[in-house]
C-alpha cells in the first residue's frame, strides 16, 4: 500500500473511531499533499510523500520553538503530539552510528569532498531515514 493511500485510509479510520485529534492532524497533512499534487499536476510517489512529511515535521518543530518562547506549553504539547503522529509514517530513523557509517561510505566514494556534494549524495541515498540537520552536522564533523 502506498504511503499516500495509507494516510488517507487512516483519516477514514480516525473518523470512524471519533478520534478528532488524529483526524485533524492527518487532514492537515493530506491538505499539504493535495496542494503539491494540484500545483505540480502529478501523482506523488512515496519519496515525494516522505519529503513533504519531513517538511511538515520541520514546520511543527519551528512552531514548538516559538511556542516555548511564548511560554505556551499547551501548544507545545499539541505540536509534539502531531510530530509523533507524522513520524509514524516515515521510515525508522538511522541511529548516530548508522548515520556516521553511511556518511563515511559516501565521503569515501566522492571525488569532491565538499559539504554540498556530500549532502546531495546523502539525500539520495539516506533520504527520509535521517533529518537534514543531523546529516549536515555529522557530515561537517566528518569532513573537518
Amino acid at each position: 500500500m502506498s504511503l499516500l493511500k495509507r494516510i488517507r485510509d487512516d483519516i477514514k479510520t480516525a473518523m470512524r473511531e471519533h478520534n478528532a485529534f488524529l483526524r485533524d492532524t492527518l487532514r492537515n497533512v493530506n491538505g499539504a499533499l493535495k496542494q503539491v499534487e494540484i500545483d505540480e499536476r502529478r501523482e506523488l510517489s512515496d519519496v515525494d510523500v516522505e519529503r513533504i512529511l519531513q517538511k511538515q515535521i520541520k514546520q511543527r518543530q519551528d512552531s514548538v520553538e516559538q511556542y516555548r518562547l511564548g511560554k505556551r506549553e499547551d501548544l507545545v504539547d499539541k505540536e509534539n503530539k502531531e510530530i509523533a503522529i507524522i513520524e509514524g509514517y516515515l521510515p525508522k530513523q538511522l541511529s548516530d552510528q548508522e548515520l556516521e557509517a553511511a556518511l563515511k561510505e559516501i565521503i569515501a566514494r566522492l571525488d569532491q569532498k565538499t559539504i554540498g556534494a556530500v549532502m546531495a549524495e546523502a539525500k539520495k541515498i539516506i533520504g527520509a531515514k535521517a533529518d537534514g540537520r543531523r546529516i549536515s552536522a555529522k557530515a561537517k564533523e566528518l569532513i573537518g
